[in-house]
């Protein structure tokens, strides 16, 4: 089903700018989020993604531009505020408390929610919708596998219930059926009302599940449409993902 994006949007990002000193981080980035939508951001390594959900989600400060979430503008605004209004962040698997077990990871991730008496159910959905997790519930997260730690990375993010799931780079490093159990995964919580933004340098992985992408080169947006549509232009491709195409006539 697409959605689409014709509605105030759930969360929307104007001119987005992020500096590391003299560095551009990211120098123009636009993009709307509507509620129940599935949307890609898409790049090379370097084109921004990463940078620009930090910047969404409170992590880095943004030089300029602005970020509104359920029409008011959180741009700037710290990132336990931010997670506590329901925008979640779950980035690349390795960024983990190591030391702490895998449901101490869990339940960082509901530290924000006002009413811990919820924090026994959020683990039963978490580790519903991760079997292997609560096979591990007692074991460091340091010693878990890739493709677990991504899940746990999810996972705690979940636990804050939120509305809108932002995730940086779910498939990186992990084996296919990794992958594949994971974007079942992310399909499951779309079809349960979670709405997500998904960054990903594995392209037709993410066109395959998003009902619309945008798509960053060098820290700015340079080309945005409905998911269908951009998987079908080779052109597109080729010219602005840095993809070959592996058959020439």
């Amino acid at each position: 089903m697409t959605v689409p994006l014709l509605s105030v949007p759930l969360l929307s990002v104007s001119g987005l700018q992020v500096r590391y000193g003299d560095l551009v981080g990211v120098g123009d980035v636009s993009l709307a989020v509507p509620a129940g939508a599935v949307v890609a951001l898409l790049g090379s390594n370097g084109a921004g993604k990463t940078t620009t959900l930090n910047a969404i989600a409170g992590l880095v400060p943004p030089a300029g531009g602005s970020v509104t979430w359920q029409g008011r503008a959180i741009t700037g605004a710290p990132a336990f505020a931010i997670v506590a209004s329901g925008l979640a962040l779950a980035p690349e698997g390795w960024r983990l408390f190591v030391q702490q077990t895998v449901e101490q990871n869990l339940r960082l991730g509901a530290t924000v929610l006002a009413d811990k008496r919820r924090v026994p159910a959020l683990l039963d959905r978490v580790f519903t919708l991760f079997p292997r997790l609560a096979e591990r519930r007692r074991q460091r997260a340091g010693t878990l596998s890739g493709g677990e730690r991504q899940m746990l990375a999810t996972g705690r993010a979940l636990m804050s219930d939120p509305k809108l799931l932002m995730l940086d780079e779910p498939s990186l490093g992990l084996a296919p059926a990794v992958i594949e159990s994971m974007y079942q995964t992310l399909a499951r919580l779309r079809q349960e009302g979670l709405t997500l933004l998904l960054a990903e340098q594995a392209v037709e992985l993410a066109l395959e599940v998003a009902d619309y992408a945008y798509v960053l080169q060098t820290g700015r947006t340079v080309l945005d449409g409905p998911a269908a549509a951009l998987a079908d232009d080779k052109d597109v491709q080729r010219i602005y993902l840095g993809l070959e195409t592996e058959r020439r006539s």
